[in-house]
């Protein structure tokens, strides 16, 4: 018996003798884990992704046929303190945040309290969104599987940058105003606000709030006693990684925690944190689940949240790495064929913070990565090699082939498409009179331009965060951020129209920075002048 097969005959075993598995242990309980089939080329891929990309920290944790054989920390928590990142350390774990909102979900159905076709105004009537049809139309299923024809990111800049004024009820607010780029459930475009929707149909649904939901359906009842949601304290968590960015000097810490961490408006997309501990319980939940974790969501649920639902394009990285052939959309996770196996993975991305979990559920084994330093590329190089340790052991190229792939490709001319912005000198204000004032966008809300100590001034009144000078390069008005943790700077346009009121748009001076910074998506109008 091929070991794809032996995987698929062992979980049926499981399911079909529920009595005989009732006294299987977790794998996983913080014990020591059992030896991996070649430790040092796991070493290998820790110590080769901290030294490649220069991180503050990561953690690493291997499952290998249903028992966790491997598990790393290395670093600081914050570059420099001394303090050590450990297998408790907690991580924000961003979007991977969305298979557990997803199994609160699924919970609820399973306890029949809401069903994945219920219409979502059954249970959220003032939810709206651009189109009446599609206000009536979309179900609870349609809210995690990135099919509602909004752009990519649609409105994100009301969740990031943290900390801002947008509450849930704004958001939902807001969707009204987004105007969509495709028709209805005909494509893909990666969303994050649905998943804030979804988590309101949960409170809805559950009777409670949604960080209560996850708490109680999700962190209790498997064993995740390290992850946190909504409000807590520092103090009471333990260790904690801090988010950094990679300097001339070495990794920096940005927008550390204070002592306690407040409860955010993205929770449900991507606010909880874990620890390599609780994201290999959470991972064993999926790939060898005792009895007790059957009878948590039984394998009707679980076949569901692994259904291909929206289908992904496959890159021309994933055909050349990993042969891969189709990519779809579950519940929460990307399912996708790496050289002729099945895996459910998600990854997740915050400024500063990146993790990454796969699981070959055929193999009854994954792994789990997270770091907290700029490590895009250090994931990316760090999931290839890994998954090599497992479809092609001792043959797969390793994370030096990937990082040299990747070193190269950022080298390669026209690799960046940023325009140099070098020549830029601050606005003359008496120049910008007829463009200053107070303008509104319908979901962003209002930002004001005005002058202030010889400068013109851009604030956002929900965004406070989004703040800073207006600049000229050659000609082109460019927005440049007080606070670095503002990610991409911003072009700004104005478009008159005979009498009707000035209108301004943004765009991204990089074309090719992360969507969530949606600021091709304003439309804003003057609407008064500066106080």
């Amino acid at each position: 018996m091929d070991r794809g097969n032996r995987g698929r005959a062992l979980r049926a075993l499981c399911l079909g003798l529920a009595l005989a598995c009732a006294g299987a242990p977790t794998a996983w309980a913080g014990d020591p884990p059992a030896t991996p089939r070649d430790v040092a080329a796991l070493d290998r891929v820790v110590d080769g992704a901290m030294a490649n990309w220069d991180l503050p920290g990561i953690a690493l944790g291997v499952i290998e046929d249903g028992e966790v054989t491997y598990a790393r920390a290395a670093g600081e928590t914050v570059a420099g303190s001394g303090d050590p990142v450990t297998r408790a350390t907690l991580f924000k774990i961003a979007s991977n945040s969305k298979a557990m909102t997803a199994s609160v979900l699924a919970r609820l159905v399973a306890d029949g309290r809401m069903d994945w076709d219920d219409p979502v105004v059954r249970h959220l009537p003032q939810f709206r969104v651009h189109d009446p049809w599609v206000t009536r139309e979309m179900q609870v299923r349609d809210l995690l599987i990135h099919n509602s024809g909004l752009p990519e990111g649609a409105g994100d800049l009301m969740l990031w940058p943290e900390p801002n004024r947008f509450q849930r009820s704004d958001i939902i607010a807001g969707l009204a105003h987004l105007k969509p780029e495709r028709s209805f459930r005909s494509g893909y475009a990666y969303d994050n606000l649905l998943y804030v929707v979804a988590g309101e149909v949960a409170a809805a649904a559950g009777g409670d709030s949604y960080e209560a939901l996850v708490r109680r359906e999700v962190f209790a009842p498997l064993g995740l006693d390290g992850c946190r949601v909504g409000e807590w304290r520092r103090d009471e968590a333990g260790s904690v990684a801090q988010p950094h960015r990679r300097t001339d000097q070495g990794p920096v810490a940005i927008r550390t925690d204070g002592d306690v961490v407040p409860a955010i408006t993205s929770a449900a997309a991507g606010g909880i944190r874990c620890s390599l501990d609780d994201m290999l319980a959470w991972a064993l939940n999926w790939l060898a689940p005792t009895a007790a974790q059957l009878d948590w969501l039984p394998e009707a649920q679980r076949q569901a949240m692994w259904t291909a639902h929206t289908p992904l394009p496959v890159s021309a990285r994933s055909r050349e790495w990993d042969d891969t052939h189709v990519r779809a959309y579950g519940y929460g996770w990307r399912l996708a064929d790496v050289d002729g196996e099945w895996t459910v993975s998600h990854t997740g991305t915050l400024s500063g913070m990146y993790s990454v979990l796969m699981l070959l559920p055929d193999r009854r084994s994954g792994f789990v990565m997270m770091t907290h330093g700029e490590g895009s590329a250090a994931r990316t190089a760090v999931t290839a090699a890994m998954l090599k340790y497992f479809t092609r052991p001792g043959e797969g190229p390793g994370l030096d082939f990937y990082a040299d792939v990747l070193a190269h490709e950022a080298r390669a001319p026209g690799a960046s498409r940023v325009p140099d912005t070098s020549s830029r000198v601050p606005v003359d204000p008496t120049a910008w009179d007829a463009r200053l004032g107070v303008y509104r966008d319908p979901w962003f809300g209002r930002v004001s331009l005005c002058t202030a100590a010889d400068e013109v001034r851009f604030q956002s009144e929900m965004s406070p965060r989004m703040a800073g000078r207006m600049m000229d390069v050659d000609g082109r008005a460019l927005v440049e951020w007080d606070d670095d943790g503002v990610d991409l700077e911003a072009w700004m346009d104005f478009h008159e129209d005979g009498a009707a009121p000035l209108r301004m748009s943004m765009a991204k001076v990089d074309p090719d920075g992360d969507f969530s910074s949606d600021y091709e998506d304003l439309d804003f109008v003057r609407v008064g002048d500066c106080d």
